[in-house]
């Protein structure tokens, strides 16, 4: 019988507050794809940063290729033959894609050799990456593919996967798909972390089950369906999200946008946004990452000042104004980058929610913080949003990123916006959150807010959006009703080729 690749027995990581695991045992074989399965807090990532030397075991142990190891660090993982693409990046902001890829290799290599190998794997795998941009100045989208890319080149003998295609297009995950299979068809081991049901069903050989920290069971997942995982992983059945017809529409905010360039020189700058959003509603706006949505978004929430006339509140002008004059006007933003912009990891719960609500939720008076207001509000969102934390005055860097995004979300829709726009907002949750946040956004909008989403995930879109329309070379699509058009429409329409005054073109930027 051949030994396996790796084989961890009895792993226990005990916290101060929480046992993130307790006695996790699996193993995987070289030339396997072997899912993880578990909702948002079951100690899938814990898992996976002591097995990559991130942090060390309470207790158990570890076996590499048969032979017991104490893997000390990333970079002793990385002599082992253990590589990891984190859902969550480890880049250095300041410097460019080409060095920080050059910090993660054995060995030197010079940076014109790097960035040639950055180039041919990027166009290889379709993850189209400048290997001479700096970090800060790229997207979340663009980071993983960065990630991807810098993981690829060492050959690991195994591969830790944390929600890699959080951020891809249907098109890029096929791509990295059938990258996987060559990887495994050479003989490489595959841990894949991931919500979405649908790719581990398509992609993976085996999966171990988590829940609450422990090993729950285990499967083959070509033999279940996408309901039968899902209660693997949550216990019971989750509620399908339901959208009614809505039953008063009137515009709200409006967008008219010629050409706006943003600070950022490698941006996307938008061009022709002409987009009216109606409160009753969702709109859905598709993309790939980079085409233009950080720009949009930031126009919307007022991070980039304009032209009054660009931007209309109510038939009044407000593109001058700035974010807090259009938060207080009840336009909330949820960006998609949760670790460092729409939450402060060193900052409690309660702190988080003063980021942003102070004003709608009336957190402070007379310039005071009123904590017990704060408290209270975080208690909310945590209940509300069945966030898994122990309570408002936990640091946000303790949580998972699904819960995180839980307790962000919370935070945003109970500040009752008239205009709500999120980027991702479903990013690293676990199907039965993600069916609970949807239902929340479509909630809203029934409520009467104005209700913007923007997602590469066209099944999202499809599920919660009344209207939906395409961003592509910093260019809006034409809106259409969710009933007159379809996902192979709306994927083509991403990579810019839609009809334009009767002609289509090929690339929305020209």
């Amino acid at each position: 019988m051949p030994v396996a690749r790796l084989r961890v027995d009895s792993l226990t990581k005990v916290y101060p507050s929480v046992v993130a695991n307790e006695d996790v045992s699996l193993c995987v074989n070289a030339g396997e794809i072997h899912a993880v399965l578990g909702e948002n807090g079951a100690g899938k990532s814990t898992l996976m940063k002591m097995i990559y030397g991130v942090t060390a075991p309470t207790r158990g142990k570890i076996f590499w290729e048969g032979q017991e190891v104490s893997i000390q660090s990333p970079a002793h993982a990385r002599e082992l033959g253990i590589g990891m693409v984190f859902q969550h990046f480890s880049l250095f902001e300041s410097l460019t894609v080409a060095q920080n890829t050059v910090l993660s290799l054995p060995e030197k290599v010079p940076i014109d050799e790097v960035s040639r190998q950055v180039r041919e794997l990027s166009d290889h795998y379709g993850l189209a990456v400048d290997p001479d941009r700096y970090v800060h100045d790229l997207s979340v989208g663009e980071r993983q593919r960065v990630e991807i890319i810098r993981c690829l080149l060492q050959k690991p003998k195994l591969l830790i996967m944390d929600e890699p295609t959080s951020v891809l297009t249907p098109d890029a995950v096929r791509r990295l798909f059938q990258t996987l299979r060559q990887i495994r068809d050479e003989g490489c081991a595959i841990l894949y972390i991931s919500h979405k049901l649908d790719e581990i069903m398509e992609l993976c050989d085996h999966a171990t089950v988590l829940r609450a920290g422990r090993v729950t069971g285990q499967c083959i997942p070509s033999q279940e369906t996408p309901q039968s995982l899902a209660r693997l992983m949550i216990g019971h059945d989750f509620v399908v999200p339901t959208r009614q017809a809505p039953q008063k529409i009137e515009p709200v905010l409006r967008i008219d946008c010629d050409y706006l360039a943003t600070n950022d020189p490698f941006a996307t700058p938008l061009r022709n946004i002409h987009l009216e959003i109606k409160r009753g509603q969702v709109l859905g706006i598709a993309g790939i990452s980079g085409s233009g949505q950080l720009a949009l978004c930031q126009l919307i929430s007022g991070e980039i000042t304009a032209d009054d006339t660009m931007v209309l509140f109510d038939g009044k002008p407000i593109g001058h104004l700035g974010v807090s004059a259009r938060r207080n006007m009840g336009v909330c933003y949820l960006p998609e980058d949760r670790q460092n912009t729409a939450a402060l990891g060193a900052l409690t719960l309660a702190e988080n929610g003063l980021l942003t609500a102070a004003e709608r939720a009336r957190l402070t008076e007379h310039g005071l913080l009123r904590r017990s207001r704060m408290r209270e509000f975080a208690g909310r969102c945590i209940k509300a949003f069945k966030v898994k934390a122990q309570g408002p005055d936990v640091l946000a860097q303790s949580l998972s990123g699904g819960n995180l995004q839980k307790f962000i979300m919370g935070r945003e829709i109970l500040q009752k916006p008239r205009v709500l726009v999120c980027s991702q907002p479903t990013w690293g949750v676990d199907v039965g959150a993600a069916a609970y946040i949807r239902q929340a956004l479509i909630d809203l909008a029934r409520n009467g807010c104005a209700v913007v989403v923007l997602s590469e995930e066209l099944d999202e879109l499809f599920e919660v959006s009344d209207e939906i329309c395409v961003i592509a070379g910093g260019e809006l699509s034409p809106v259409k009703p969710i009933f007159q058009t379809s996902v192979e429409e709306i994927g083509t329409w991403m990579s810019g080729l839609w009809n334009r005054d009767g002609a289509e073109v090929e690339d929305a930027a020209a």
